[in-house]
């Protein structure tokens, strides 16, 4: 089967076009992503500006086109946690449904972690044990571990690289010592809410998803290429550490021109690598390798194994 995913998050909005068949790897045919970076358009009662839903809009039907060109049979559309917790969510998803063509699934922040994880535990198999996953995306922060492929524990935290840019570092660019200080110590207050005691959030391998790992893993952390497949890192706390503070000095404009720092990203890497060190560091992680498969291949695992069923 060809099948259309439309992958509707708080930077961009993606589409990808696949032969999948149950039981198989799927075979990607075309991959595109349309920049958004939707929290430019909240509100200050948190509804999507009107320039925000145009701009959904344009990304969505440009995705529609792609995927009736490539001919896909079926379409799978979702929408992750800028749209869940817009005011006028509901309202935006009608207009971006007709778009696609196909009600557009809005996952939960569990939901996000569940599915990270199944693809991360696909990824990497059984032989690593215990897996503990983090993925930092532009409106939440997912944590998952576990030794099935369903996690024991999965949770979601509004940390988001986007969303703590705009709500600490918004202002100024480079940001403030102050605004830092600020976001860090709100970081640190939500983490010690959200993770408790910390016991199950263990692994006996530990992985990152999502853009904003990679970005500051060829940032901050070393190659390696693990089942000699393509080129991967790994990234320890104590680099990114060191990272950090020379991220916040310097503006969006200026970190264009590190490794891994695209411009669509630029604005949010700081708040994004503060989430990121605060949160291993909370959960005493060494060291973290990062995952190429994420959210979007974990729904798609779900979808195919449903094929047929």
């Amino acid at each position: 089967m060809r099948l259309g995913v439309i992958d509707i998050g708080s930077n961009t909005v993606h589409v990808a076009v696949l032969d999948a068949v149950r039981g198989a790897r799927p075979v990607p045919q075309n991959s595109q992503s349309m920049d958004i970076r939707l929290m430019r358009f909240l509100d200050d009662d948190g509804s999507i500006s009107p320039e925000g839903v145009e701009t959904l809009k344009n990304a969505v039907k440009e995705a529609a086109k792609v995927i009736k060109k490539e001919g896909a049979e079926s379409t799978l559309a979702i929408a992750t946690s800028a749209i869940r917790e817009a005011a006028n969510g509901p309202e935006v998803l009608d207009e971006l449904s007709k778009l696609a063509g196909v009600p557009i699934e809005v996952l939960s922040g569990a939901d996000e972690a569940r599915l990270t994880f199944l693809a991360a535990r696909r990824w990497y198999g059984w032989g690593v044990g215990r897996l503990l996953v983090l993925d930092i995306g532009g409106g939440s922060l997912e944590i998952a571990a576990g030794t099935d492929e369903l996690p024991d524990v999965a949770i979601s935290i509004p940390l988001g690289a986007g969303r703590m840019t705009k709500k600490f570092l918004w202002e100024n660019d480079p940001p403030t010592a102050n605004e830092v200080a600020d976001l860090k110590e709100y970081v640190r207050h939500k983490l010690g809410g959200a993770l408790g005691n910390g016991r199950l959030l263990k692994g006996d391998h530990v992985v990152g998803t999502s853009k904003t790992f990679r970005s500051l893993a060829r940032l901050a952390g070393m190659p390696r290429h693990p089942f000699g497949a393509g080129e991967r890192y790994t990234m320890s706390l104590a680099n990114l550490e060191d990272w950090v503070p020379r991220l916040c000095k310097l503006s969006s404009e200026d970190r264009v021109a590190l490794p891994g720092i695209g411009p669509r990203r630029s604005r949010q890497i700081a708040a994004g690598a503060i989430v990121a060190m605060e949160t291993m560091r909370a959960l005493k992680i060494d060291q973290i390798e990062v995952c190429p498969w994420a959210l979007r291949e974990g729904v798609l695992l779900r979808h195919i194994e449903s094929l047929g069923s």
